[in-house]
């Protein structure tokens, strides 16, 4: 096997170029700002929490042997340490959006619950219109399956092995044009092939799903409710980084550490 060396300023280089650095400094903002509330609000997590929350953590990314998670830090370039760093930041995003918002989640939720009903669905993305087409007249003819549609066509091979099934997901997760097939269906029902900058989307959708406040739900609209209060912390704030030598040093008023 070939080895190909990356170096660190390239791994820099290469993210300003393809400007995600705007996007990669709001976030590191963003945990910023979640650390400072956090400590001014007395907010702590503890050890027992923060093994739960790492545990939690494997689970969620299917690392259930040592040698699933060791494979999966080298991919990541994370250690151990990391690990525990990253569970630490969401469960204490999570305690703080709990301590911020838990008393105003059901108002917020029958304000905004049209954007919380969900849909079960499969999604295949074709390449070419006419094919997509041409495919979606032979679902609809019996003459082909979705599920031999998706082995065909998916590259992620748990998607293909599923057929396609995405999960149930909301209004908000799609593209305007998509979301509004998807809710105006009739399921179970195949959707009419939508061309988006991604591909000609086919999609089948089996249920729509009327929301329930329920704890998944709740701490879904928590975590919507801390992003958008962390957009609005953020709204007078310049955000500036030392990537290089090039780069002006920033004053007082707009590095990060002034948050």
């Amino acid at each position: 096997m070939k080895t190909i060396n990356v170096q660190i300023a390239d791994i820099i280089k290469y993210t300003k170029q393809s400007l995600q650095v705007p996007k990669i400094m709001e976030a590191v903002a963003h945990r910023q700002i979640i650390i400072n509330q956090a400590e001014k609000l007395g907010i702590k997590v503890e050890l027992d929490e923060l093994q739960a929350a790492a545990d939690n953590l494997r689970i969620a990314n299917k690392l259930y042997k040592a040698d699933d998670t060791w494979s999966w830090l080298r991919k990541y370039q994370l250690s151990l340490d990391d690990l525990e760093e990253i569970a630490y930041h969401k469960l204490l995003s999570q305690k703080l959006a709990n301590y911020l918002f838990a008393d105003k989640v059901e108002s917020y939720f029958y304000e905004n619950q049209l954007g919380y009903t969900g849909a079960a669905i499969y999604e295949i993305i074709i390449d070419e219109e006419d094919m997509a087409m041409e495919l979606f007249y032979g679902l609809q003819a019996g003459e082909i399956s979705f599920q031999e549609v998706a082995r065909q066509y998916i590259q992620e091979p748990e998607i293909r092995r599923a057929g396609g099934y995405r999960g149930i997901r909301y209004r908000q997760d799609f593209r305007p044009e998509v979301s509004a097939a998807i809710f105006a269906s009739n399921p179970p029902q195949l959707i009419k092939p939508i061309v988006t900058s991604k591909g000609v989307h086919l999609i089948w959708v089996e249920e729509i799903i009327k929301p329930e406040l329920d704890d998944n739900l709740r701490m879904i609209i928590m975590t919507d409710m801390l992003s958008n209060w962390l957009k609005q912390e953020l709204i007078d704030v310049e955000i500036m980084a030392l990537l290089d030598m090039e780069t002006p040093a920033p004053d007082s008023q707009g590095c990060v550490g002034s948050v």
